[in-house]
């Protein structure tokens, strides 16, 4: 019988070590403070949910440029930080560490394996690639959604203009055919740019602007879809659907395309539950959902910061929905943060460098 926690041993384990977990110093504050000598001097690169620290000394024994990237508990919806979610940072490292076992061999990754790295470490030890600037966004359904590049968005609005044909990053659809929640024709991508403000666009836009080439599009694409599948085939047995996921790619020091940072986590994907018979379970009339897509559904104001019981909300949500995808028990790594940051840096570097 395979154990997991239950609602309420979940609400518990957040009341109890929720703020214990998440406290602690940025990594530029760790550096300043003296805790990790080897990264003083290095550059840190602070972003909406991660940070990432690059040095010129950062370089492994293997001469591969290194890029320290460290999950924390920030969320961030509609481009804007709505505060902490407690355990959120050791969730996604859990979810991403799974999934990148099973699409490995498809993406490539730019992930360093480190002996003795705990799958809850929120450290990544990754090679400091050229970045290919845009989001590699595959749909299997016509998903509500409020952010404004998804396609149920454009399809509202196509609705609203009585098309019948919409266009969506290069595919045409016909708008009647479409139905909220439900699956689309077929898989369809969708990339969009990484401006200020994302925009969904076709390839065509994309080579005309340098992004890429047609060729490395394409290499992105087809490489994507099949790790599309293969997640879908894991899912089945997990009882759940892929709905849409995203990834980032670059270019490694071999000149190989690779996935540059998380794969198939529930702030990347959305994933839905089935019952026995492979249908969706809803709730209100809306699929039961483990994605941030939950979150978002909070958001009532434009600068709206989440209030103490709806981010304990959202860490129940998370390794709820965590426990799903893996089918295990969520045995999250209690000590403080700041100890947990440091331990995990002294191993990577003391094996790569």
């Amino acid at each position: 019988m395979i154990f997991m926690l239950d609602k309420q041993q979940i609400e518990e384990l957040v009341a109890e070590h929720g703020d214990q977990v998440s406290a602690g110093r940025s990594i530029r504050e760790l550096i300043a403070d003296g805790e990790l000598p080897r990264l003083k001097g290095a550059t840190v690169l602070e972003g909406k949910v991660s940070d990432s620290v690059i040095g010129e000394d950062l370089v492994t024994s293997g001469g591969r440029q290194l890029r320290l990237m460290f999950r924390n508990n920030r969320i961030s919806t509609h481009d804007i930080n709505r505060g902490a979610i407690p355990f959120k940072d050791q969730v996604l490292a859990f979810n991403h560490a799974h999934m990148l076992h099973l699409v490995r061999p498809i993406l490539g990754s730019s992930q360093f394996e480190i002996p003795g790295l705990k799958p809850s470490s929120t450290v990544i030890p990754a090679e400091n690639l050229k970045l290919i600037l845009l989001e590699n966004v595959l749909r299997l359904y016509n998903a509500e959604s409020s952010t404004s590049t998804s396609l149920y968005q454009h399809w509202l609005a196509a609705r609203k203009e009585g098309l019948e044909v919409m266009t969506y990053a290069g595919h045409d659809l016909n708008v009647a055919d479409l139905e909220v929640n439900r699956r689309l024709p077929y898989l369809i991508d969708t990339p969009s740019t990484k401006d200020k403000e994302d925009r969904t666009v076709d390839v065509g836009a994309l080579v005309d602007n340098g992004v890429c080439t047609e060729q490395e599009y394409a290499q992105i694409r087809n490489a994507s879809m099949m790790a599309f599948g293969v997640v879908s085939e894991y899912l089945r047995g997990r009882n759940m659907v892929l709905v849409d996921t995203k990834t980032e790619h670059g270019v490694n020091s071999a000149g190989q395309i690779v996935v540059a940072d998380e794969v198939y986590t529930m702030d990347s994907s959305r994933f839905w539950r089935l019952d026995e018979n492979n249908m969706l379970i809803t709730r209100d009339g809306k699929p039961v959902s483990f994605s941030k897509e939950f979150a978002r559904g909070m958001v009532t104001e434009k600068n709206q910061q989440f209030a103490p019981e709806q981010t304990r909300a959202i860490a129940t949500r998370y390794i709820m929905g965590l426990q799903h995808l893996l089918g295990c028990e969520f045995t999250p790594d209690l000590r403080e943060r700041d100890e947990r940051i440091v331990d995990s840096i002294n191993l990577i570097l003391d094996s790569l460098l």
